[in-house]
């Protein structure tokens, strides 16, 4: 896999509009302003939005090819030295027609998003290239108040720092209150909780090592079939991470993608299985029972570690987690570190 360098101050940050283009919409660029402004003062980022990024949820909509013409071009820009994207959505696939896996190659740099982004991931990963699964424009950098400490640590130790040896901790708080995106909101702070749970082994044990490969579950029906899905020569020997989206998908679909990805032979030649937080813990029970049920009962591959309650995707707060990259999973020590930095 080919890394991409990792950030400094003063490097320049491209914003696009992949799929959901709500950040351009009146009722909503405030968040772009906060975010902007948070990148600059937090991180010493330049930021800029790519031609189309800001041109509205019902024109972004339209227009797949223009989506991935701004990706294309921010991969071409050489001043540009990362692309975050602004949120996810349903339909990022759509741009697959007019992405260039060769642009990608031959211009490694940081990209990173999450949940409809998941498609962006399987494209940088067919081109070779390490991405990051983490936050976005008008979630996690344009939260009102301020940035969660643990995911503003995550960018900070994971794109602007070496992190061979990093070590994926538990959040020690979560949050699942609902703030509706209004100006009228901007001073109203997340109500925090205790994260007691910590993460919880489901299944296996021992310690394994593999590099990371997933995304959000209810995006991978997308995907499968298309020159974007991995082989199952990729899979093999891959730490799979999976985590559940806003739409909160039933324990009955957790488990039909378990059977398909059974049926595809992946479970059986992948190492170990790291489980996000589902959103708002709804179904937090449930989705552990549909996984156990196809990995153990069904398949009875009793040695397959599985972690649980890992902040990343569609938590509060969230990590970032790196494509391609090896880690290890602890189940004695409950840890999970990353192997090798994921940037040059």
């Amino acid at each position: 896999m080919i890394k991409p360098k990792r950030l400094k101050r003063g490097d320049r940050v491209a914003i696009v509009s992949l799929s959901w283009g709500g950040l351009g919409d009146a009722q909503f660029i405030h968040k772009f302003d906060i975010a902007k402004r948070r990148l600059v003062d937090d991180f010493g980022l330049e930021v800029v939005a790519m031609p189309h990024a800001l041109l509205g949820s019902d024109f972004v909509a339209k227009h797949p090819e223009l989506r991935a013409k701004d990706l294309m071009d921010a991969f071409r820009d050489k001043s540009i030295s990362a692309i975050f994207s602004s949120i996810g959505g349903d339909d990022t696939i759509r741009t697959l027609p007019y992405v260039d896996f060769d642009v990608i190659r031959s211009n490694p740099k940081i990209f990173m998003g999450y949940s409809d982004s998941t498609i962006n991931h399987l494209m940088m990963y067919k081109a070779g290239l390490v991405s990051f699964y983490g936050p976005t424009i008008m979630c996690e950098f344009s939260e009102y108040v301020k940035m969660f400490d643990y995911t503003k640590s995550a960018v900070k130790d994971i794109l602007f720092s070496v992190s061979t040896d990093y070590s994926l901790i538990p959040s020690p708080e979560w949050s699942d209150d609902h703030i509706l995106w209004d100006e009228k909101n901007v001073s109203t702070p997340h109500k925090m909780k205790e994260n007691g749970r910590g993460y919880e082994i489901i299944h296996g044990s021992g310690c394994t090592e593999g590099h990371l490969l997933g995304g959000c579950i209810d995006v991978f029906l997308m995907a499968n079939g298309t020159e974007i899905w991995p082989s199952l020569e990729e899979w093999n020997g891959a730490i799979l991470f999976i985590e559940t989206s806003e739409d909160k998908p039933s324990p009955e679909f957790i488990k039909w993608t378990f059977r398909n990805l059974a049926a595809q032979g992946i479970l059986s030649v992948i190492k170990g299985i790291i489980v996000g937080k589902p959103k708002d813990e709804t179904y937090y029970e449930e989705y552990k029972s549909a996984i156990i049920q196809v990995v153990s009962f069904e398949e009875k591959i009793e040695s397959l570690p599985i972690f649980y309650n890992v902040n990343f995707g569609h938590a509060k707060p969230i990590a970032i987690i790196p494509y391609g990259i090896m880690a290890q999973l602890n189940c004695e020590c409950k840890t999970i570190r990353f192997l090798e930095s994921a940037t040059v």
